[in-house]
């Protein structure tokens, strides 16, 4: 199980967290978004899924990653 903790701008309520836990729980990826740093640390399974599948659904919901 790889980890990786990103840089994500526009983030700043519940409804964020949850859009982005959601859709990283749709790749079969835990999430766990940290409003105050601005950063969403993921794990996942490097076999089944990349780090660049992996930003492209946060930046779907509508967020930057920097």
């Amino acid at each position: 199980m790889n980890q990786v903790t990103l840089q994500v701008n526009g983030m700043s309520c519940m409804h964020c967290v949850n859009s982005i836990e959601g859709s990283m729980k749709a790749l079969g990826a835990d999430a766990k978004v940290n409003l105050a740093d601005g950063t969403v640390t993921v794990a996942y399974d490097s076999g089944k899924l990349s780090l660049q599948s992996i930003k492209e659904a946060i930046e779907d919901q509508g967020y930057e990653v920097a």
